[in-house]
């Protein structure tokens, strides 16, 4: 990984692009249009946070479509025995789509360093997340586990990336929005509310990791590693708690709820590949106006006045992330 220096005879300033580093591209893109250098490298950055903040959408709404599904299963079937049987049917599904694409996934791969520690710590924050929800209020929950693109945003930050005082600003009201939407009640925090707070850290950190790995590696690659790692404690988890049988109704359930899962878990990779991390997380959000949506189309669920005065932060936080410049991205 090497450093490329861009200057003119008219201007002394250099332009610096730290190869793979995805959270420099917009200070990149800035300062190519400070000093008239390159024009493609802007336009290259606004297309990169384009294409991930559309993946970032995509994943949310297949995982809500993915948790809808998973809704259904767990009034008849134990959560362990679901989460492992829907991650064996992902597993495949990877490992077929792979197959037919030409991708060659090798146990190597998924056993490299960033690969495999992404891979666990998902599993710990998956698990951690749901030990938790058995124990607390949804609402309360969710909401905690919206505060995953203020972590992200703090993390980037600690790294010595300049994030601007509008990144900050549109993040939190979009964090703002959503407790609107929730409005989760202050008697639901105790320590499971500590213990879902560590797992969406957690899930801050996965989607860190992301960025780090190689770029040649597949992204089938890293989602396979993923869900096989969630799907092997699932299924300890139910080796512990016992077996319960199944109909074919659940068993297709839960075979659609892994197609949605493994399109989400590839969607998310993308979106945190490319893209830089504090631009696409508050697109997280995204997945909270779906369900919003599901909720009113399936229970006849309407939001009252403080949740739509939420959704109304919630959109504008992220149209202003997507239409800022890298300019302004950049905090300049």
């Amino acid at each position: 990984m090497g450093e490329i220096t861009v200057a003119t005879a008219e201007q002394s300033r250099g332009l610096t692009l730290v190869a793979g580093h995805s959270a420099s591209r917009d200070r990149v893109a800035a300062l190519a249009l400070d000093c008239g250098l390159m024009p493609h490298i802007a336009e290259d950055a606004r297309a990169a946070g384009s294409r991930g903040i559309r993946w970032m959408v995509l994943a949310m709404a297949a995982f809500i479509a993915n948790d809808t599904l998973v809704k259904v299963a767990s009034a008849s079937l134990p959560a362990p025995q679901l989460i492992g049987v829907r991650g064996l049917f992902a597993c495949a599904l990877i490992m077929t789509v792979a197959r037919a694409s030409g991708t060659l996934l090798q146990p190597r791969q998924m056993a490299q360093g960033w690969v495999a520690l992404r891979a666990l710590v998902d599993a710990a924050a998956t698990f951690g997340y749901l030990f938790s929800l058995f124990h607390l209020p949804l609402a309360n929950a969710t909401a905690i586990n919206m505060a995953t693109p203020l972590f992200i945003t703090l993390a980037v930050a600690s790294r010595g990336a300049r994030v601007g005082w509008r990144r900050w600003t549109a993040t939190a009201l979009g964090f703002a929005g959503v407790l609107l939407v929730i409005q989760p009640s202050a008697g639901g925090f105790n320590a499971w509310a500590w213990l879902c707070l560590a797992a969406t850290f957690a899930h801050a950190m996965r989607d860190l990791m992301t960025a780090r790995i190689p770029r040649a590696l597949p992204s089938l690659a890293i989602v396979l590693a993923t869900a096989m790692a969630v799907t092997a404690v699932a299924l300890a988890w139910t080796a512990v708690v016992g077996w319960q049988p199944m109909t074919a109704a659940q068993l297709g359930g839960l075979a659609a709820a892994a197609v949605f899962l493994a399109s989400g878990y590839f969607a998310l990779v993308k979106a945190t590949r490319d893209a830089d991390l504090s631009l696409v997380a508050p697109f997280r959000y995204s997945g909270l106006l779906l369900a919003l949506l599901l909720g009113w189309l399936l229970w006849g669920d309407v939001p009252n006045a403080l949740a739509w005065c939420g959704i109304a932060l919630i959109v504008a936080a992220g149209a202003y992330l997507l239409r800022a410049p890298p300019r302004a991205q950049a905090g300049k």
